[in-house]
């Protein structure tokens, strides 16, 4: 009854970090600028890593193999953000600055 539980909520995981890189890869089509772009896809890389390698540590169970996932999440979850913060510190400093849009009814 456990495992079934664990490969339940494995499956919830892995389906789910699935549709969160679906929607980050259109996020990084359709928006309009670097930036937002930028956002979408270090947000979809975080959510995603942290589902996807629960659900993969859950379907592996408690051994050393779960260890591994563990520290290759750990990596990724410290690597990605650093990444993506120099990258756009990079843009900024190329002389690449974010688009100011505003609604027809904001107040300047």
């Amino acid at each position: 009854m456990i495992d079934l539980a664990l490969d339940i909520v494995s499956w919830f995981l892995l389906c789910g970090g699935a549709v969160f890189v679906v929607i980050g890869g259109i996020g990084a089509l359709r928006l309009p600028d670097f930036y937002t772009r930028l956002h979408a896809a270090s947000l979809t890389e975080t959510m995603a890593t942290i589902m996807i390698f629960i659900g993969m540590i859950l379907q592996a169970g408690f051994t050393l193999a779960a260890l591994k996932l563990g520290a290759i999440m750990l990596f990724l979850l410290l690597t990605g953000p650093t990444a993506s913060y120099a990258l756009a510190n990079a843009a900024l400093q190329a002389g690449m600055r974010p688009t100011a849009t505003q609604r027809e009814n904001d107040t300047p």
